[in-house]
Parts: C-alpha cells; sequence; structure tokens
C-alpha cells in the first residue's frame, strides 16, 4: 500500500485495520492505493478545484446507497463522520434516496447508519428538519423544482397526458416538498446526491443527463460532475462511471 493511501486511511478510520487485510492482503493494498491515493490526488485541469472530504464522502455515501453498497457503505459512513459530514447531513443523504431507490432498498441502509449512530453515542431521532406541511409542500416543492430547472417546470402536475398527472404532482410534493425542502443539505447539494444515485444504480440515463443539467444550473459545473464521477469510480466500476461522463456532456451541450 502506498504511503499516502496509509495517512488517507489513518485520517479517515484512525486506528482501524482494513477489511480483508488478513484474507485478500494484495487486493486491500491495490485497491486502497487506488481509491485512497490515486484516485484522491487525481491530476486536475484547469479551472479545476479539488473537492473537499466532507463533498466526497456525501458523494460515496449516495453512490453506495445507489448501487446497494451495503457492506461497504457501513465502513464508509463513520469516515465521513469523521472528515466532517454531519449525522443531520449523512441522514438526509439517506432520506432523499428513497425518492429515486425506494424504501425496500433503502431500509437497510438507514437501519445501518442508526446502528453506526448509537455505537457513536448520537442521540436519535435527531433534531425535526422538515420545513412544508401537507397543506404547503406541493408549492414549495414546485418552487424548488423550478429553482434547480427552470420555469418549464412550473406546475408540471397540470400539463401532458391526464394519465400521468398524479405523478407529476407526485415528483412535486413528495420528492421535492417533503424532501428537498428539509433543512440540513442545500438544494446544490442534494442535486449532487440525486446525481449519484443515479449514476449509481445504472439505467437511468434519461434522468441523469436532466439532473446533469439540473446540477450545472445550481452550479455544479462539468468539470466538478466529473471530479464526483472519478471520486465514486471505485465503487460503482468502470461502465457506470463512463456512461456518468457521457450523461454529463450531454447536459453539457445543452446547458
Amino acid at each position: 500500500m502506498t504511503e499516502n493511501a496509509k495517512e488517507y486511511l489513518a485520517k479517515i478510520q484512525p486506528g482501524a485495520q482494513p477489511p480483508l487485510g488478513l484474507t485478500d492482503p494484495e487486493f486491500v493494498d491495490r485497491f486502497a492505493s487506488f481509491a485512497f491515493d490515486e484516485v484522491i490526488h487525481m491530476p486536475l485541469v484547469e479551472g479545476q478545484e479539488p473537492i473537499d472530504d466532507r463533498t466526497r464522502f456525501m458523494a460515496i455515501l449516495a453512490t453506495l446507497l445507489g448501487c446497494q453498497g451495503l457492506d461497504e457503505f457501513k465502513i464508509m459512513l463513520p469516515a465521513a463522520l469523521n472528515v466532517g459530514v454531519s449525522p443531520a447531513e449523512a441522514k438526509e443523504i439517506i432520506y432523499q434516496a428513497v425518492d429515486y431507490l425506494g424504501i425496500g432498498r433503502v431500509m437497510p441502509f438507514l437501519t445501518a447508519a442508526n446502528e453506526v449512530y448509537k455505537h457513536r453515542g448520537v442521540a436519535l431521532p435527531l433534531e425535526p428538519a422538515a420545513t412544508t406541511t401537507m397543506e404547503d409542500r406541493l408549492e414549495k416543492g414546485n418552487a424548488a423544482q423550478i429553482e434547480i430547472f427552470g420555469e418549464g417546470i412550473r406546475a408540471s402536475w397540470t400539463k401532458g397526458p391526464e394519465e400521468r398527472r398524479p405523478i407529476s404532482k407526485w415528483l412535486a410534493d413528495n420528492c421535492f416538498g417533503d424532501y428537498y425542502t428539509r433543512k440540513g443539505l442545500t438544494l446544490k447539494e442534494r442535486e449532487m446526491v440525486t446525481f449519484c444515485y443515479l449514476a449509481a444504480q445504472g439505467g437511468c440515463e434519461p434522468q441523469l443527463i436532466a439532473h446533469a443539467k439540473g446540477n450545472m444550473n445550481m452550479g455544479n459545473d462539468r468539470l466538478f460532475l466529473y471530479q464526483i464521477v472519478c471520486q465514486c469510480l471505485p465503487y460503482i466500476g468502470y461502465p457506470r462511471s463512463l456512461n456518468a461522463l457521457t450523461c454529463i456532456d450531454k447536459a453539457a451541450e445543452n446547458a
């Protein structure tokens, strides 16, 4: 394992021994040298700013939710908390994933997070973070949609085929009104983690292009999204990472 990788692991997981270190030491050394040295210290092109640890680990947590990497999530959540992701921020990443993955795939991660929090002495439940009511969630959710995607999405549930309107309404009041309006993460951060859910699960390229464009509208530009994909590549592999880069480029063409 490279010295840089050893130093980074010591920072994010002080005193911890790498899983599989005794049974698969050669694999662990090579993976850690890649994920925690080469990827962390990726060369930057002109105009790029380095990714900070907090942003990196927010993306990694969202990516592990998207690819259903539960065992790795249990390892990376404490590391995320160690580098500055707050318990509330991590919980918001998990809650919001329900909109893009469904509760069936998110429940094990929520349970795992509660176990990690209990072990670390984090009091549960966390402070309430909702900012909407059942009466105003549609209006405020649509306002968040408009801020991210523009005026074309105003009152979207009143447009298009009638049989699709319930889902269009739920996107506004449930997806955005119930989750995007919550405290804990900014809209810019929420769009970034949404991009990671979609890139990691694959098969969602139309939505990934749309949310790449939403990210760009919020200030997460093409180079930033490229870096996010690079940071998440060790957890989702090359095919989905390359697909994500293609979606970013398609979104940028229409920016």
